[in-house]
C-alpha cells in the first residue's frame, strides 16, 4: 500500500499546481495582486489573451500528464503485480506520435501568435505628415539603457531627436495617456530588457540598435519601469517610473522641464541652489 500511496502523493502535484493558478487568478487572501498586473494598454489585451491561450492549452497538457503517470503508477504498483518486470525495446510508432504532436502544436501556436507578433513590432502607428501622406510615427522619447539607469531624451519642439532643443531625465519617463505613442530604445553598454509589466511591454535593448515600442495607454497614473535582464551588479536597481498624464499635464511638464534645464544651461549656479 505504500506504493500506492505514493501515487496519490503524485497526483496532488497537477491538482495543488491548478489549484494555487486559480487562487492566484481569483486574488483571493493571501494571494491577492499575485497575478497579471493591471493592463492599461489598448493594445495589451492581445497579449493577455495570447498568454491566456497558451497558459489553458499547456495547463491542459499538463494535467493530462499527471492523470496518466498517476494511473500508471498506481495500476502497475509493486504491491499489486506479483508478474516480472517486462522490459522493452521501444516502440517506433510512439516515437513518432510524441515528436509529431507537440511539433505541431509548438507550430499552431506560431501561427495563431502571428497577428499579435505583428501589432507588437512590426505595425508601427501611422501619422499624416503636411503633405498629406501616411508615415510612420516619430517617437516622443529615446530610452537609452546603461549601467544601471534609463536616460530619457525628449524631442523639442520640432519633434525631433539630437537636436539643440533636446531634454532628458533619469528613471523618470512621462506619456500622454489616450493617444498612440512611440519610444525609441537602445542600449550604450550591455544587453538590458526595457520591461513594462502594466503596458504588456517588454524589448531586449542591444547595443548596437534602434528598436522600436508603442502602445496607447488607457488610463493615467504611475507605473513601474524595470530591466528584466541581467545586466550587472547593479542591475536590482535599474527602475524607474513610469507617469501616465493627459496630453494638457505632460505637455506642461515637458515646458517646465525644458525652462529648467535652459536656465541651467546659462546659470550653472541654479543647479546648486546657489543665489
Amino acid at each position: 500500500m505504500i506504493d500506492r500511496a505514493w501515487s496519490l502523493f503524485f497526483l496532488m502535484v497537477p491538482i495543488l499546481g491548478v489549484g494555487i493558478f486559480v487562487w492566484a487568478m481569483v486574488g483571493v487572501y493571501p494571494m491577492e495582486g499575485l497575478w497579471l498586473p493591471k493592463n492599461v494598454n489598448e493594445y495589451g489585451v492581445i497579449i493577455d489573451n495570447l498568454f491566456m491561450f497558451i497558459l489553458y492549452l499547456t495547463g491542459v497538457i499538463f494535467i493530462i500528464t499527471g492523470i496518466v503517470m498517476f494511473w500508471f503508477l498506481w495500476k502497475y504498483s509493486a504491491s499489486n503485480n506479483a508478474e516480472p518486470v517486462k522490459f522493452t525495446h521501444g516502440s517506433h510508432m510512439l516515437e513518432i506520435i510524441w515528436s509529431i504532436l507537440p511539433s505541431a502544436v509548438l507550430l499552431f501556436i506560431a501561427i495563431y501568435q502571428m497577428n499579435a507578433w505583428a501589432d507588437a513590432k512590426m505595425r508601427r502607428p501611422m501619422v499624416t505628415n503636411a503633405d498629406g501622406e501616411e508615415v510612420v510615427m516619430l517617437p516622443v522619447a529615446r530610452v537609452t539603457g546603461r549601467q544601471f539607469e534609463w536616460r530619457i531624451q525628449y524631442a523639442g519642439a520640432d519633434g525631433l531627436l539630437d537636436t539643440k532643443d533636446d531634454v532628458f531625465t533619469v528613471n523618470e519617463l512621462h506619456l500622454p495617456a489616450y493617444e498612440d505613442v512611440v519610444l525609441q530604445i537602445h542600449s550604450e553598454d550591455v544587453l538590458h530588457s526595457f520591461f513594462l509589466p502594466n503596458l504588456r511591454l517588454k524589448q531586449d535593448v542591444v547595443p548596437g540598435m534602434d528598436q522600436y515600442m508603442w502602445f496607447k495607454a488607457t488610463e493615467t497614473g504611475s507605473f513601474d519601469i524595470v530591466c528584466a535582464e541581467l545586466c550587472g551588479w547593479g542591475h536590482y536597481k535599474m527602475r524607474g517610473q513610469l507617469t501616465l498624464e493627459s496630453r494638457e499635464r505632460f505637455d506642461k511638464w515637458l515646458a517646465n522641464l525644458r525652462a529648467e534645464q535652459l536656465l541651467s544651461v546659462f546659470d550653472p549656479a541654479a543647479d546648486d541652489g546657489d543665489e
